[in-house]
């Protein structure tokens, strides 16, 4: 891991911002390589920041976990069936689909994702969907309302997030609208589907470092890193929220759009 104070503390802050914001993460990352000529940050630094955002949503709805991981604990052992154990299950349920893309297809992703054409076209395109579905989705329904049909139709959305320029919570928050789910309940639902994703992915990363070797881990500076994207991260669920009650997505949709443009035309 080759960077300076600087580089470690600006990939750390996009990544915390890129997490859970429907932006795109992929679309923000690449661009430091492009515009600065930074090396690789390497996947000891992806591993760290990785970490820093799971610790985020963590401590941002501790709440809701506990409470959730309480009602599924009381439904396996005690068959006590409730709302919470419910969308306990739909949760672990809507995982699935995108591990198991993630787990066939990653090897593609690597290779075909750093096209900037292709991330550009999809941050344009998937951000007027999230437009689109914020416009015409009713905005009735609570947590309290989702079935199984609308908790696979996210999970089944998730794997799209696979598709560079996407952007998972995007994407989830889309379909999550789509079926009528209010703003709230919509970005709630896609914060917690990210944590065994997140989970999953650093740990996945983990053990290809531990697999690979490291001789040269820098630990305070991945500590730090860790600390950073967790700040940010935790800031950027917070106020989002707040924002979108307020004024919706079109903040996000016209970022995207902008994204898009700009990637399209150093692509071309």
């Amino acid at each position: 891991m080759q960077l300076d104070f600087i580089q470690v503390t600006f990939l750390a802050v996009l990544q915390g911002a890129t997490e859970f914001l429907p932006i795109s993460s992929s679309g923000h990352l690449i661009l430091p390589t492009l515009l600065f000529s930074w090396k690789d940050q390497g996947l000891t630094f992806d591993v760290a920041v990785h970490v820093g955002t799971l610790f985020a949503v963590l401590i941002y709805f501790r709440d809701d976990i506990q409470r959730l991981f309480a009602a599924l604990m009381r439904s396996i052992l005690r068959r006590e069936h409730s709302v919470d154990s419910k969308l306990a299950w739909m949760l672990l349920a809507a995982t699935i689909p995108a591990g198991l893309a993630g787990l066939l297809f990653s090897t593609q992703v690597e290779l075909y994702g750093r096209s900037l054409l292709l991330i550009g076209i999809t941050s344009i395109g998937f951000g007027l969907l999230l437009l689109v579905s914020d416009r015409l989705g009713l905005k009735q329904r609570s947590l309290a309302d989702m079935d199984w049909k609308t908790a696979m139709l996210i999970g089944f959305a998730q794997v799209l997030a696979l598709v560079p320029g996407t952007s998972r919570s995007g994407v989830t928050m889309t379909a999550a609208l789509f079926a009528d789910l209010d703003r709230a309940a919509a970005a709630r639902f896609s914060f917690l589907l990210a944590i065994p994703i997140i989970a999953a992915s650093g740990l996945l990363r983990g053990l290809e470092l531990f697999q690979g070797g490291s001789d040269s881990v820098e630990w305070l500076v991945l500590l730090y890193a860790v600390l950073i994207s967790s700040a940010v991260a935790f800031l950027c669920i917070h106020y989002f929220l707040r924002l979108i009650a307020r004024v919706g997505f079109l903040p996000f949709v016209i970022y995207r759009i902008f994204l898009g443009i700009t990637l399209i035309i150093i692509a071309l």
